[in-house]
């Protein structure tokens, strides 16, 4: 139903001015949703009662955005949850349960080619550091978070399941996947490890990166992260893997020496960061 509880309202939208039904078929259908959260927990809480206990539930329908009668937008959204174990039940390891990274994944699983940027931000269903906002371009477009304890207490849950919500045009305007021959040409692999300030966030600094590359870089991303011994306090290290390949013509070592420089000196310039020793 697009009809819920204004008290879901409040709980997993922090929205107290929710559009009103004049004629309500029920006390605990009140009011138009603004968000899918609500349901799927109501959902997770279903299964569970049905002894199923690793659930991956999702739902696309109608928000309705506004204040009074009338509705302002009615934006389509996807929404998905993860609850319990990240992997099925099996012998070889004791897997922990499913969290903020897992539904990040699926997230971006789904996007495809579309390259969506998750930056920290706050949500009232979210666990406070737990939690990003969506964007695709300058446009906020979502939320992915660990759902709030104060929620997980009250709808009394053992584990606090994670989920995302994102509007459904952005998905469908990306690029659909294309066929390409594949490149008979060798790859070329270089890694590159550097400390930078604690407070930087990863996605920033990659976000940077593949901005200022030439076609002929595949793939940038982060193999490894680490803190401790032979790393000041207050930094960090992250080293990126950095895949180059021309379709057309192999690459000579001084133009993959010549694009591993370059990142080098944008870390250095933008994020002050330092050489890996």
């Amino acid at each position: 139903y697009s009809f819920v509880s204004s008290q879901w309202e409040e709980d997993f939208a922090g929205n107290a001015t929710a559009v009103r039904l004049a004629n309500p078929i029920a006390s605990t259908m009140d009011v138009m949703r603004s968000t899918l959260v609500g349901g799927l927990v109501a959902a997770v809480n279903s299964n569970l009662n049905r002894d199923a206990d690793r659930l991956r539930l999702f739902e696309v329908g109608r928000c309705f955005l506004g204040e009074g009668p009338e509705p302002r937008e009615q934006p389509e959204r996807l929404a998905g949850i993860t609850y319990g174990s990240r992997l099925p039940e099996q012998w070889a390891d004791k897997t922990p349960a499913a969290d903020f990274y897992d539904a990040k994944g699926d997230l971006e699983a789904i996007a495809g080619p579309l390259r969506l940027e998750f930056r920290p931000g706050s949500h009232p269903a979210f666990h406070p550091g737990r939690c990003a906002r969506i964007w695709a371009g300058e446009r906020e477009v979502g939320v992915v978070g660990e759902l709030h304890p104060r929620l997980q207490l009250k709808y009394q849950l053992a584990l606090a399941p994670v989920a995302f919500e994102i509007d459904c045009d952005v998905l469908l305007a990306g690029r659909a996947p294309r066929f390409e021959g594949v490149s008979r040409l060798p790859t070329v692999r270089r890694d590159l490890a550097v400390v930078v300030d604690e407070r930087l966030a990863a996605g920033a600094i990659l976000g940077a990166i593949r901005a200022a590359v030439p076609a002929c870089v595949r793939e940038v991303e982060i193999f490894d992260q680490y803190r401790g011994r032979g790393v000041e306090s207050g930094r960090k290290s992250l080293a990126f893997r950095i895949v180059m390949q021309d379709t057309a013509r192999t690459l000579t070592d001084a133009e993959v020496e010549e694009i591993v420089g370059s990142i080098r000196q944008l870390l250095v310039e933008k994020f002050q960061a330092l050489p890996r020793t």
